[in-house]
Protein backbone atom coordinates (compact mmCIF):
# COMPACT_ATOMS: atom_id res chain seq x y z
CA UNK A 1 0.00 0.00 0.00
CA UNK A 2 1.26 3.56 -1.19
CA UNK A 3 1.78 6.19 1.55
CA UNK A 4 1.68 9.88 -0.07
CA UNK A 5 3.98 12.53 2.08
CA UNK A 6 3.72 15.88 1.56
CA UNK A 7 7.11 18.00 3.35
CA UNK A 8 5.26 21.77 3.86
CA UNK A 9 9.12 23.37 4.12
CA UNK A 10 7.10 26.76 5.88
CA UNK A 11 8.08 30.42 7.17
CA UNK A 12 6.28 30.95 10.19
CA UNK A 13 6.82 34.14 12.09
CA UNK A 14 7.61 33.86 16.06
CA UNK A 15 4.48 35.00 18.01
CA UNK A 16 2.22 35.48 14.94
CA UNK A 17 -0.25 32.62 16.04
CA UNK A 18 -3.12 33.30 13.90
CA UNK A 19 -0.81 34.25 10.95
CA UNK A 20 0.84 30.71 11.46
CA UNK A 21 -2.65 28.92 11.86
CA UNK A 22 -3.55 30.24 8.24
CA UNK A 23 0.16 29.26 7.05
CA UNK A 24 -0.19 25.55 8.37
CA UNK A 25 -4.45 25.92 6.27
CA UNK A 26 -2.85 27.21 3.11
CA UNK A 27 -0.29 24.19 2.80
CA UNK A 28 -3.07 22.21 3.90
CA UNK A 29 -4.98 23.33 1.05
CA UNK A 30 -2.14 22.78 -1.08
CA UNK A 31 -1.71 19.16 -0.55
CA UNK A 32 -5.33 18.32 -0.61
CA UNK A 33 -4.54 19.01 -4.25
CA UNK A 34 -2.01 16.57 -4.31
CA UNK A 35 -4.42 13.72 -2.74
CA UNK A 36 -1.43 13.76 0.37
CA UNK A 37 -2.26 11.30 3.16
CA UNK A 38 0.38 12.54 5.28
CA UNK A 39 1.95 16.25 5.61
CA UNK A 40 4.85 16.94 7.94
CA UNK A 41 5.34 20.42 9.05
CA UNK A 42 9.07 21.83 10.67
CA UNK A 43 9.48 21.75 14.98
CA UNK A 44 7.84 24.89 16.52
CA UNK A 45 5.77 25.67 13.07
CA UNK A 46 2.99 26.95 15.29
CA UNK A 47 4.59 29.50 17.53
CA UNK A 48 7.98 29.71 15.38
CA UNK A 49 11.43 29.35 16.70
CA UNK A 50 12.93 29.95 19.15
CA UNK A 51 10.46 31.37 21.01
CA UNK A 52 12.22 32.59 24.23
CA UNK A 53 11.05 33.72 26.95
CA UNK A 54 7.47 33.88 25.33
CA UNK A 55 7.43 30.35 26.43
CA UNK A 56 7.26 31.33 30.06
CA UNK A 57 4.07 33.51 29.47
CA UNK A 58 1.34 30.62 30.20
CA UNK A 59 -1.58 32.27 27.89
CA UNK A 60 0.84 32.39 25.45
CA UNK A 61 1.31 28.58 25.80
CA UNK A 62 -2.73 28.31 26.18
CA UNK A 63 -3.65 30.39 23.01
CA UNK A 64 -1.05 27.98 21.13
CA UNK A 65 -3.14 24.38 22.27
CA UNK A 66 -6.32 26.66 21.54
CA UNK A 67 -5.13 27.45 17.72
CA UNK A 68 -3.94 24.20 17.68
CA UNK A 69 -7.16 22.45 18.19
CA UNK A 70 -8.60 24.21 15.71
CA UNK A 71 -6.15 23.09 13.07
CA UNK A 72 -6.65 19.81 14.29
CA UNK A 73 -10.54 19.94 13.32
CA UNK A 74 -9.22 20.86 9.41
CA UNK A 75 -7.65 17.28 9.40
CA UNK A 76 -10.13 15.43 8.70
CA UNK A 77 -9.39 13.46 5.69
CA UNK A 78 -5.53 13.32 6.44
CA UNK A 79 -2.98 13.07 9.06
CA UNK A 80 -0.59 16.59 9.94
CA UNK A 81 2.40 16.22 11.82
CA UNK A 82 2.98 19.92 13.88
CA UNK A 83 5.78 21.46 16.01
CA UNK A 84 4.18 23.15 18.93
CA UNK A 85 5.14 24.39 22.20
CA UNK A 86 2.96 22.08 24.79
CA UNK A 87 1.77 23.12 27.96
CA UNK A 88 0.79 20.51 30.48
CA UNK A 89 0.63 21.14 34.15
CA UNK A 90 3.80 23.04 35.30
CA UNK A 91 5.89 21.61 32.32
CA UNK A 92 6.40 22.62 28.52
CA UNK A 93 7.55 20.52 26.01
CA UNK A 94 9.12 20.63 22.34
CA UNK A 95 6.41 18.88 21.12
CA UNK A 96 4.75 17.07 17.82
CA UNK A 97 1.25 16.96 17.09
CA UNK A 98 -0.47 13.85 15.97
CA UNK A 99 -3.40 15.77 13.85
CA UNK A 100 -6.00 13.29 12.34
CA UNK A 101 -9.71 12.15 12.55
CA UNK A 102 -10.69 16.13 13.03
CA UNK A 103 -8.47 15.83 16.77
CA UNK A 104 -4.91 15.90 18.08
CA UNK A 105 -4.66 11.95 18.18
CA UNK A 106 -1.75 11.56 19.67
CA UNK A 107 1.64 13.68 21.01
CA UNK A 108 5.19 13.14 21.08
CA UNK A 109 8.06 15.09 23.35
CA UNK A 110 11.40 16.09 22.13
CA UNK A 111 13.96 14.26 24.33
CA UNK A 112 17.48 15.58 23.66
CA UNK A 113 17.60 19.15 24.37
CA UNK A 114 20.07 21.00 22.83
CA UNK A 115 21.66 23.50 25.30
CA UNK A 116 24.77 24.68 23.12
CA UNK A 117 25.75 27.41 20.71
CA UNK A 118 22.22 29.40 19.68
CA UNK A 119 20.43 27.07 21.68
CA UNK A 120 19.27 26.89 25.26
CA UNK A 121 16.32 24.86 25.39
CA UNK A 122 17.04 23.55 28.79
CA UNK A 123 15.91 26.91 29.84
CA UNK A 124 12.40 26.14 28.76
CA UNK A 125 11.49 22.57 28.34
CA UNK A 126 11.31 19.72 29.83
CA UNK A 127 12.22 16.38 28.20
CA UNK A 128 10.38 13.73 26.89
CA UNK A 129 10.68 10.09 27.40
CA UNK A 130 8.58 8.13 25.67
CA UNK A 131 9.25 7.38 21.80
CA UNK A 132 5.94 6.99 19.79
CA UNK A 133 5.12 5.30 16.51
CA UNK A 134 2.25 5.90 14.25
CA UNK A 135 0.97 3.51 11.89
CA UNK A 136 -0.23 5.42 8.46
CA UNK A 137 -1.15 2.80 5.10
CA UNK A 138 0.43 0.20 7.19
CA UNK A 139 3.76 1.64 7.92
CA UNK A 140 5.34 2.27 10.67
CA UNK A 141 6.42 6.31 11.23
CA UNK A 142 8.33 6.42 14.23
CA UNK A 143 8.48 10.68 15.24
CA UNK A 144 11.29 12.94 16.39
CA UNK A 145 12.18 16.19 16.68
CA UNK A 146 15.55 17.58 15.47
CA UNK A 147 18.03 17.13 17.98
CA UNK A 148 16.94 13.43 18.91
CA UNK A 149 18.52 11.94 15.42
CA UNK A 150 21.68 14.04 16.20
CA UNK A 151 22.37 11.06 19.09
CA UNK A 152 21.95 8.15 17.17
CA UNK A 153 23.10 5.83 20.20
CA UNK A 154 21.05 7.35 22.45
CA UNK A 155 18.14 7.37 19.97
CA UNK A 156 19.01 3.70 18.97
CA UNK A 157 18.35 3.04 23.23
CA UNK A 158 15.32 5.11 22.91
CA UNK A 159 13.49 3.05 19.85
CA UNK A 160 14.36 -0.40 21.12
CA UNK A 161 10.69 -0.85 22.74
CA UNK A 162 9.17 -0.46 19.01
CA UNK A 163 8.83 -3.70 17.39
CA UNK A 164 8.83 -2.16 13.77
CA UNK A 165 10.22 1.12 12.10
CA UNK A 166 9.19 1.18 8.53
CA UNK A 167 10.22 5.06 8.78
CA UNK A 168 11.61 7.76 11.26
CA UNK A 169 10.50 11.27 10.56
CA UNK A 170 12.40 14.13 11.87
CA UNK A 171 10.55 17.55 11.90
CA UNK A 172 13.60 20.10 12.85
CA UNK A 173 14.55 23.84 13.10
CA UNK A 174 17.82 23.51 12.24
CA UNK A 175 19.47 26.86 12.13
CA UNK A 176 21.94 27.42 8.90
CA UNK A 177 25.49 27.99 8.76
CA UNK A 178 28.36 28.05 6.18
CA UNK A 179 29.01 23.63 6.10
CA UNK A 180 25.37 22.59 8.19
CA UNK A 181 24.25 20.82 5.07
CA UNK A 182 27.08 18.58 4.64
CA UNK A 183 26.75 17.94 8.55
CA UNK A 184 22.56 17.09 8.25
CA UNK A 185 23.23 15.06 5.35
CA UNK A 186 25.92 12.90 7.62
CA UNK A 187 23.86 13.00 10.17
CA UNK A 188 20.47 11.57 8.78
CA UNK A 189 21.99 9.25 6.40
CA UNK A 190 24.01 7.44 9.36
CA UNK A 191 21.12 7.41 10.97
CA UNK A 192 19.23 5.70 8.13
CA UNK A 193 21.76 3.14 7.83
CA UNK A 194 21.63 2.12 11.64
CA UNK A 195 18.20 1.89 11.98
CA UNK A 196 18.03 -0.03 8.39
CA UNK A 197 14.81 2.19 7.29
CA UNK A 198 13.73 5.67 5.54
CA UNK A 199 14.31 8.72 6.97
CA UNK A 200 11.90 11.93 6.04
CA UNK A 201 13.44 15.00 7.71
CA UNK A 202 11.53 18.47 7.45
CA UNK A 203 13.31 21.62 8.21
CA UNK A 204 11.78 25.26 8.73
CA UNK A 205 13.19 28.04 6.52
CA UNK A 206 12.85 31.88 7.46
CA UNK A 207 14.81 34.38 9.57
CA UNK A 208 14.18 34.95 13.03
CA UNK A 209 16.22 37.56 14.71
CA UNK A 210 20.15 36.30 13.98
CA UNK A 211 19.13 33.13 12.88
CA UNK A 212 18.24 32.33 9.64
CA UNK A 213 16.54 28.80 8.84
CA UNK A 214 17.55 26.92 5.38
CA UNK A 215 14.89 24.67 4.54
CA UNK A 216 16.83 21.76 2.55
CA UNK A 217 14.43 19.09 3.84
CA UNK A 218 15.56 15.81 3.20
CA UNK A 219 14.09 12.16 2.32
CA UNK A 220 16.69 9.40 2.83
CA UNK A 221 16.15 5.92 1.99
CA UNK A 222 17.48 2.78 3.95
CA UNK A 223 20.51 2.90 2.42
CA UNK A 224 21.58 5.94 3.70
CA UNK A 225 21.16 7.52 0.21
CA UNK A 226 19.80 10.84 -0.68
CA UNK A 227 16.14 10.47 -2.55
CA UNK A 228 15.08 13.80 -2.12
CA UNK A 229 15.81 17.20 -1.38
CA UNK A 230 13.21 20.50 -0.44
CA UNK A 231 14.50 24.06 -1.69
CA UNK A 232 17.61 26.17 0.27
CA UNK A 233 16.31 29.27 1.34
CA UNK A 234 12.62 29.25 0.18
CA UNK A 235 9.54 27.65 1.04
CA UNK A 236 8.63 24.46 -0.84
CA UNK A 237 6.35 21.52 -0.62
CA UNK A 238 7.90 17.99 -1.39
CA UNK A 239 5.46 15.31 -2.73
CA UNK A 240 6.44 11.77 -2.90
CA UNK A 241 5.20 8.24 -2.18
CA UNK A 242 6.70 5.75 -0.02
CA UNK A 243 5.99 1.93 -1.27
CA UNK A 244 6.78 -1.44 0.46
CA UNK A 245 8.74 -3.27 -1.97
CA UNK A 246 11.48 -6.40 -2.24
CA UNK A 247 14.21 -4.48 -1.35
CA UNK A 248 12.19 -1.70 1.83
CA UNK A 249 10.36 0.85 0.87
CA UNK A 250 10.55 2.50 -2.60
CA UNK A 251 10.64 6.12 -2.43
CA UNK A 252 8.78 8.23 -5.83
CA UNK A 253 8.36 11.68 -6.11
CA UNK A 254 5.66 13.55 -7.23
CA UNK A 255 6.09 17.04 -6.48
CA UNK A 256 9.51 18.16 -5.76
CA UNK A 257 11.42 21.25 -7.05
CA UNK A 258 14.24 20.96 -9.51
CA UNK A 259 15.92 23.91 -8.09
CA UNK A 260 19.37 22.95 -6.62
CA UNK A 261 21.73 25.49 -4.92
CA UNK A 262 25.17 25.45 -6.90
CA UNK A 263 27.97 23.85 -4.69
CA UNK A 264 29.84 27.22 -4.48
CA UNK A 265 29.76 28.44 -0.98
CA UNK A 266 29.58 31.51 -1.56
CA UNK A 267 26.73 31.44 -3.19
CA UNK A 268 24.78 29.58 -0.22
CA UNK A 269 26.39 32.76 1.83
CA UNK A 270 24.95 35.16 -0.58
CA UNK A 271 21.40 33.16 -0.50
CA UNK A 272 21.58 33.14 3.40
CA UNK A 273 22.01 37.05 3.72
CA UNK A 274 19.45 37.82 0.90
CA UNK A 275 16.61 36.01 3.07
CA UNK A 276 17.95 37.08 6.33
CA UNK A 277 17.05 40.94 5.07
CA UNK A 278 14.16 40.18 3.54
CA UNK A 279 12.35 38.24 6.62
CA UNK A 280 13.91 40.66 9.24
CA UNK A 281 12.58 43.78 7.76
CA UNK A 282 9.65 42.42 6.64
CA UNK A 283 8.61 40.59 10.05
CA UNK A 284 9.45 43.95 11.88
CA UNK A 285 7.36 45.91 9.92
CA UNK A 286 9.67 47.56 8.03
CA UNK A 287 9.38 48.55 3.66
CA UNK A 288 12.62 50.50 3.16
CA UNK A 289 16.08 50.42 4.66
CA UNK A 290 18.40 53.45 4.70
CA UNK A 291 22.11 52.61 4.34
CA UNK A 292 25.33 55.24 4.94
CA UNK A 293 27.25 54.53 1.60
CA UNK A 294 30.73 55.89 1.88
CA UNK A 295 32.38 54.37 -1.15
CA UNK A 296 33.90 51.54 0.58
CA UNK A 297 33.17 48.24 -0.45
CA UNK A 298 31.55 47.15 3.10
CA UNK A 299 28.88 49.72 2.56
CA UNK A 300 28.82 48.82 -1.13
CA UNK A 301 28.02 45.24 -0.58
CA UNK A 302 25.28 45.79 2.11
CA UNK A 303 23.66 48.04 -0.24
CA UNK A 304 23.95 45.52 -3.02
CA UNK A 305 22.63 42.70 -0.90
CA UNK A 306 19.94 45.16 0.11
CA UNK A 307 18.75 45.71 -3.26
CA UNK A 308 18.50 42.08 -4.10
CA UNK A 309 16.46 41.13 -0.95
CA UNK A 310 14.10 44.40 -1.41
CA UNK A 311 14.02 45.79 -4.30
CA UNK A 312 15.67 49.00 -5.87
CA UNK A 313 13.15 51.25 -4.61
CA UNK A 314 13.28 50.26 -1.04
CA UNK A 315 16.80 51.19 -0.37
CA UNK A 316 17.92 54.75 0.39
CA UNK A 317 21.71 55.81 0.91
CA UNK A 318 23.40 58.59 1.97
CA UNK A 319 26.50 59.59 2.02
CA UNK A 320 28.47 62.37 4.44
CA UNK A 321 31.38 63.62 3.18
CA UNK A 322 34.22 65.58 5.56
CA UNK A 323 37.45 66.96 3.76
CA UNK A 324 39.32 63.80 4.71
CA UNK A 325 37.17 62.33 2.07
CA UNK A 326 38.95 61.28 -1.09
CA UNK A 327 36.96 62.70 -4.75
CA UNK A 328 37.44 59.27 -5.76
CA UNK A 329 35.44 57.11 -2.78
CA UNK A 330 32.64 60.52 -2.75
CA UNK A 331 32.35 59.57 -6.85
CA UNK A 332 32.60 55.67 -6.15
CA UNK A 333 29.32 55.95 -3.37
CA UNK A 334 27.60 57.87 -6.11
CA UNK A 335 28.91 55.01 -8.88
CA UNK A 336 27.25 52.45 -6.57
CA UNK A 337 23.83 54.26 -5.96
CA UNK A 338 23.91 54.48 -9.92
CA UNK A 339 25.00 50.83 -10.79
CA UNK A 340 22.30 49.53 -7.92
CA UNK A 341 19.83 52.02 -9.48
CA UNK A 342 18.59 53.74 -5.62
CA UNK A 343 18.60 57.00 -4.24
CA UNK A 344 21.38 59.19 -2.75
CA UNK A 345 21.25 61.61 -1.20
CA UNK A 346 24.16 64.01 -0.07
CA UNK A 347 24.60 64.98 3.67
CA UNK A 348 28.01 66.90 3.37
CA UNK A 349 28.96 66.97 7.72
CA UNK A 350 32.31 69.43 7.56
CA UNK A 351 30.46 72.13 8.93
CA UNK A 352 28.65 70.16 11.49
CA UNK A 353 32.03 68.79 12.67
CA UNK A 354 33.55 72.19 13.19
CA UNK A 355 30.84 73.08 15.58
CA UNK A 356 30.89 69.96 17.38
CA UNK A 357 34.20 70.39 17.95
CA UNK A 358 34.41 74.31 18.91
CA UNK A 359 31.70 73.59 21.40
CA UNK A 360 34.03 70.65 22.73
CA UNK A 361 36.76 72.90 22.94
CA UNK A 362 35.07 74.58 26.18
CA UNK A 363 36.20 71.21 28.29
CA UNK A 364 39.47 71.21 28.83
CA UNK A 365 41.47 68.48 27.47
CA UNK A 366 39.84 68.68 23.94
CA UNK A 367 41.96 68.87 20.50
CA UNK A 368 41.29 67.57 16.47
CA UNK A 369 44.80 65.44 17.06
CA UNK A 370 43.54 62.00 17.86
CA UNK A 371 40.93 59.05 17.58
CA UNK A 372 38.34 61.34 19.70
CA UNK A 373 38.19 63.33 16.96
CA UNK A 374 37.82 60.91 14.59
CA UNK A 375 35.25 58.84 16.51
CA UNK A 376 33.37 62.09 16.22
CA UNK A 377 32.54 62.14 12.53
CA UNK A 378 31.05 58.42 12.84
CA UNK A 379 29.14 59.87 15.55
CA UNK A 380 27.59 62.41 13.47
CA UNK A 381 27.32 60.20 10.54
CA UNK A 382 25.06 57.88 12.92
CA UNK A 383 22.96 60.64 14.34
CA UNK A 384 22.01 61.70 11.13
CA UNK A 385 20.95 57.91 9.76
CA UNK A 386 18.74 57.15 12.94
CA UNK A 387 17.53 61.01 12.72
CA UNK A 388 16.37 60.56 9.04
CA UNK A 389 15.53 56.57 10.59
CA UNK A 390 13.51 58.15 13.10
CA UNK A 391 11.58 60.87 10.37
CA UNK A 392 11.28 58.68 7.31
CA UNK A 393 10.21 55.19 9.11
CA UNK A 394 13.51 53.33 7.46
CA UNK A 395 15.34 50.62 9.11
CA UNK A 396 19.08 51.63 8.81
CA UNK A 397 21.42 48.89 7.88
CA UNK A 398 25.28 48.51 9.80
CA UNK A 399 27.87 48.47 7.56
CA UNK A 400 30.32 46.73 10.02
CA UNK A 401 31.78 43.08 9.14
CA UNK A 402 33.31 40.51 11.79
CA UNK A 403 36.78 41.39 11.30
CA UNK A 404 36.20 44.92 12.26
CA UNK A 405 33.28 43.66 14.65
CA UNK A 406 35.86 41.29 16.39
CA UNK A 407 38.61 44.01 16.70
CA UNK A 408 36.82 46.57 17.85
CA UNK A 409 37.86 49.11 14.97
CA UNK A 410 33.99 50.57 14.88
CA UNK A 411 32.92 53.76 16.48
CA UNK A 412 30.25 53.29 19.50
CA UNK A 413 26.96 55.45 18.56
CA UNK A 414 28.66 55.95 14.86
CA UNK A 415 29.13 53.10 12.45
CA UNK A 416 27.65 50.80 15.29
CA UNK A 417 24.34 52.26 15.26
CA UNK A 418 21.49 51.06 13.23
CA UNK A 419 18.97 48.54 13.43
CA UNK A 420 20.52 45.58 11.72
CA UNK A 421 23.85 44.33 11.06
CA UNK A 422 24.25 42.80 7.80
CA UNK A 423 27.21 41.32 7.43
CA UNK A 424 28.28 41.12 10.78
CA UNK A 425 29.09 37.55 10.81
CA UNK A 426 30.99 37.68 7.75
CA UNK A 427 34.91 38.24 7.51
CA UNK A 428 36.75 40.39 5.43
CA UNK A 429 37.85 38.39 2.86
CA UNK A 430 34.59 36.87 2.69
CA UNK A 431 32.79 40.79 2.25
CA UNK A 432 35.70 40.53 -1.39
CA UNK A 433 34.55 37.23 -2.55
CA UNK A 434 31.08 38.42 -2.18
CA UNK A 435 31.44 41.09 -3.78
CA UNK A 436 32.91 39.22 -6.80
CA UNK A 437 29.71 36.66 -6.77
CA UNK A 438 27.08 39.57 -6.78
CA UNK A 439 28.90 40.99 -9.77
CA UNK A 440 28.96 37.70 -11.43
CA UNK A 441 25.61 36.77 -10.83
CA UNK A 442 24.18 40.05 -12.49
CA UNK A 443 26.74 39.86 -15.21
CA UNK A 444 27.75 42.94 -14.56
CA UNK A 445 29.92 45.53 -12.56
CA UNK A 446 27.34 46.09 -9.68
CA UNK A 447 29.97 46.98 -7.27
CA UNK A 448 32.84 48.99 -9.13
CA UNK A 449 36.01 47.63 -9.60
CA UNK A 450 37.42 50.33 -8.49
CA UNK A 451 35.56 50.09 -4.67
CA UNK A 452 36.96 45.98 -4.88
CA UNK A 453 40.56 46.99 -5.53
CA UNK A 454 40.81 50.32 -3.27
CA UNK A 455 43.26 50.38 -0.22
CA UNK A 456 40.41 49.47 2.83
CA UNK A 457 40.35 52.98 4.76
CA UNK A 458 37.68 54.28 7.16
CA UNK A 459 39.25 58.10 6.19
CA UNK A 460 38.90 59.89 9.72
CA UNK A 461 41.93 61.37 8.90
CA UNK A 462 44.77 61.91 6.25
CA UNK A 463 45.85 59.08 4.32
CA UNK A 464 44.22 56.70 6.59
CA UNK A 465 44.46 52.41 5.81
CA UNK A 466 43.00 49.86 7.68
CA UNK A 467 46.58 48.41 8.05
CA UNK A 468 47.76 51.34 9.81
CA UNK A 469 45.68 50.08 13.20
CA UNK A 470 45.47 46.33 12.00
CA UNK A 471 46.90 42.86 10.53
CA UNK A 472 46.45 42.40 6.93
CA UNK A 473 42.74 41.14 7.07
CA UNK A 474 43.83 37.64 5.47
CA UNK A 475 46.07 37.11 8.13
CA UNK A 476 43.57 38.79 10.53
CA UNK A 477 40.87 36.63 9.43
CA UNK A 478 42.40 32.94 9.79
CA UNK A 479 43.31 34.05 13.63
CA UNK A 480 39.70 35.58 14.15
CA UNK A 481 38.66 31.84 12.65
CA UNK A 482 40.78 30.23 15.06
CA UNK A 483 40.49 32.49 18.25
CA UNK A 484 36.63 32.90 18.18
CA UNK A 485 35.21 29.84 15.80
CA UNK A 486 37.57 27.31 16.76
CA UNK A 487 38.02 28.34 20.41
CA UNK A 488 42.06 28.13 20.14
CA UNK A 489 44.16 29.39 22.60
CA UNK A 490 46.84 31.96 21.63
CA UNK A 491 49.59 29.72 22.01
CA UNK A 492 48.07 27.00 19.78
CA UNK A 493 48.16 29.99 17.13
CA UNK A 494 51.31 30.39 17.70
CA UNK A 495 52.94 27.02 17.52
CA UNK A 496 50.51 26.69 14.18
CA UNK A 497 52.92 29.00 12.85
CA UNK A 498 51.25 32.61 13.51
CA UNK A 499 53.27 35.76 14.19
CA UNK A 500 53.14 35.82 17.94
CA UNK A 501 52.99 39.75 17.98
CA UNK A 502 50.10 39.53 15.37
CA UNK A 503 48.30 36.95 17.26
CA UNK A 504 49.11 38.44 21.41
CA UNK A 505 47.96 42.08 19.53
CA UNK A 506 44.58 40.61 17.70
CA UNK A 507 44.03 38.93 20.79
CA UNK A 508 43.58 41.65 23.22
CA UNK A 509 41.69 43.41 20.53
CA UNK A 510 39.28 40.91 20.90
CA UNK A 511 38.75 40.58 24.50
CA UNK A 512 39.11 44.27 24.97
CA UNK A 513 35.77 44.91 22.64
CA UNK A 514 33.35 42.42 23.80
CA UNK A 515 31.28 45.29 26.05
CA UNK A 516 31.07 47.31 22.21
CA UNK A 517 29.86 43.86 20.42
CA UNK A 518 27.44 43.84 23.56
CA UNK A 519 25.89 47.12 22.24
CA UNK A 520 25.62 46.43 18.56
CA UNK A 521 22.39 45.48 16.42
CA UNK A 522 21.73 41.96 15.86
CA UNK A 523 23.23 40.52 12.49
CA UNK A 524 23.00 37.37 10.62
CA UNK A 525 24.32 34.50 11.57
CA UNK A 526 26.62 32.31 8.33
CA UNK A 527 29.40 31.48 10.41
CA UNK A 528 29.24 28.23 12.98
CA UNK A 529 30.46 30.56 15.96
CA UNK A 530 28.84 34.33 15.53
CA UNK A 531 29.15 36.86 17.70
CA UNK A 532 25.77 36.67 20.50
CA UNK A 533 23.70 34.25 21.22
CA UNK A 534 26.86 31.82 19.75
CA UNK A 535 29.93 33.39 21.84
CA UNK A 536 29.08 34.72 24.94
CA UNK A 537 32.00 36.14 27.05
CA UNK A 538 31.73 38.25 30.09
CA UNK A 539 32.62 42.20 29.11
CA UNK A 540 34.38 42.31 32.89
CA UNK A 541 37.29 39.47 31.76
CA UNK A 542 40.52 39.38 33.49
CA UNK A 543 41.13 36.12 31.25
CA UNK A 544 42.92 36.44 28.22
CA UNK A 545 44.73 33.79 25.76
Amino acid sequence: MTLRVALAQCNPTVGDLSGNLDLLRRNLVQTRSHDVHLVVFPEMVLSGYPPEDLLLKKHFLLECRRLLDAFAADCKDMTALVGFPEFDGDACYNSLAVCRRGRIDAVYRKCLLPNYGVFDERRYFHSGSTPLAIIEKDLSLVLTICEDIWDIETLAGSLASLPKKNVIINIAASPFHAGKLRQRQDVISAAARRFGCAVVYCNLIGCQDELVFDGRSLVFDASGTLALQGRPFREDLVVFDMSPGDSGLTIHPILVSSMKLPGDPVAEVYEALILGIRDYVRKNGFQKVLIGLSGGIDSALTAALAVDALGPRNVVSLTMPTRYNSPETIGDAKLTAENLGIDIHTVPIGDLLSHFSRALYQVPGWDEKGLAYENLQARIRGTILMSLSNQLGCLVLTTGNKSETAVGYSTLYGDTAGGFAVIKDVPKTLVYELSHYINRLHGREVIPRSVIDRIPSAELRENQKDSDSLPEYDLLDRILKGYVEQIKSGQQLIDEGFPPEVVNKVIRLIDRSEYKRRQCPPGIKITPRAFGKDRRMPITNKYSF
